[in-house]
């Protein structure tokens, strides 16, 4: 498994960074090779990739989400092994740190050869730029979720979880 780790300063609050992370069906404006991200519930996305031609589908499941502070997620299905952490730090009223650690598995023998010669970490990177830019462009977040997600909580956290916005 490959860790990858990457950190932007982006120049908007803490709570608009985060509010704009908790938008996954957004993502694809920003993240190469994501075609589509469907929120199935509060904890549950499902996932369609194309990446040097090899299209991918999984499901994740956020296990720890806490506003304004980090987001941890992990794959449940498809071939895609992955688990990951984005944490936000505050660096002052118009500034924050959004830093996404990453563990990736790959599968097949295409995904294991670009990981070794840097493939992924690369693409973490460029994402990383263009959620900054997207974000920065933008001035405010489209959407938010600031519900509370602890590990062990079970699939339908329900009303602790609060609504999808």
């Amino acid at each position: 498994m490959s860790t990858v780790k990457e950190a932007v300063e982006v120049d908007v609050p803490v709570h608009t960074a985060y509010n704009q992370w908790t938008q996954f069906e957004e993502f694809p404006n920003f993240m190469e090779g994501v075609e589509e991200v469907t929120q199935l519930d509060a904890q549950h996305n499902h996932w369609t990739t194309k990446i040097a031609g090899v299209r991918r589908e999984f499901d994740t499941e956020i296990v720890d989400q806490l506003a304004d502070e980090r987001i941890t997620w992990r794959t449940t299905t498809g071939d895609t092994q992955q688990k990951g952490t984005v944490r936000f730090e505050r660096l002052d009223d118009s500034h924050t740190k959004v830093e996404l650690v990453m563990e990736v598995e790959p599968s097949g023998a295409a995904e294991k050869v670009a990981d070794m010669v840097g493939t992924v970490d690369r693409r973490v990177k460029g994402d990383m730029r263009r959620f900054k830019q997207y974000i920065e462009q933008h001035g405010e977040e489209s959407g938010a979720w600031r519900g509370r997600i602890r590990p062990g909580d079970s699939s339908d956290p329900g009303d602790s979880a609060g609504p999808l916005l």
